[in-house]
């Protein structure tokens, strides 16, 4: 029995998923994707990309099967195919962590450790937070947080956070995070906060990878 035509065929099928994800501008557009469903335009407004090079990106993830689109009204909507999609995702951003030095590289070089940016691990955070020790705060765009959030979570966005610092408790540690590990809303909520003489700390790990490391990823 040949079975070289069976491999053929289906590496092939395995390679689209390879090729569509050979853009950076399209793993960008997969990673706002995995925080709720957006129309093309505001995609486009959070890319700086022009809604004409959006929908040919949308166009390539469609094709592999990654996103699905849905009309509301005069606008189309995209999502995430599924949570398999988001699980290949944060399986991609590790593995690049681990295998390509560059990356830690750039996070310093944006972030440095010692410029500001206190960051608090995630497995300090879920204790903090079990004990009641933290105020966990959201700072991503209103309708990510209402899409989903970590349990107890308060959400601030970013461009209303100085106008709600008031609210903020100044005897609890605060703990902001945003989209994930490349996401810089967080980083800039510390700064903000720490400048004002809050006690704020800036956790790496988004949405997903909280539920995922307590097992409530749905």
């Amino acid at each position: 029995m040949n079975g070289r035509p069976f491999k053929d065929a289906i590496y092939k099928q395995f390679a689209r998923i390879g090729k569509c994800l050979s853009s950076e501008r399209r793993l960008e557009l997969l990673n706002l994707l995995s925080q709720g469903a957006k129309s093309v335009e505001k995609l486009a407004q959070q890319t700086d990309m022009t809604i004409a090079n959006v929908s040919q990106h949308l166009q390539v993830l469609s094709e592999a099967r990654l996103v699905t689109s849905k009309k509301r009204g005069t606008y189309v909507y995209y999502e995430l195919a599924n949570t398999a999609v988001n699980e290949l995702l944060l399986s991609m951003w590790k593995t690049g962590e681990q295998q390509l030095a560059d990356i830690q590289k750039i996070k310093e070089e944006f972030m440095p450790p010692h410029g500001g940016f206190h960051t608090i691990s995630l497995e300090e955070a879920l204790a903090k937070h079990k004990q009641g020790e933290i105020i966990l705060v959201d700072v991503r765009p209103s309708e990510e947080y209402e899409y989903d959030h970590i349990p107890g979570a308060i959400s601030i966005p970013i461009d209303e956070l100085a106008e709600h610092m008031n609210e903020l408790p100044s005897d609890l540690e605060i703990v902001i995070y945003c989209r994930g590990p490349y996401c810089v809303y967080s980083a800039q909520a510390v700064l903000e906060l720490r400048n004002k003489g809050f006690l704020a700390y800036r956790l790496e790990e988004g949405v997903h990878e909280w539920k995922k490391h307590t097992g409530s990823l749905h």
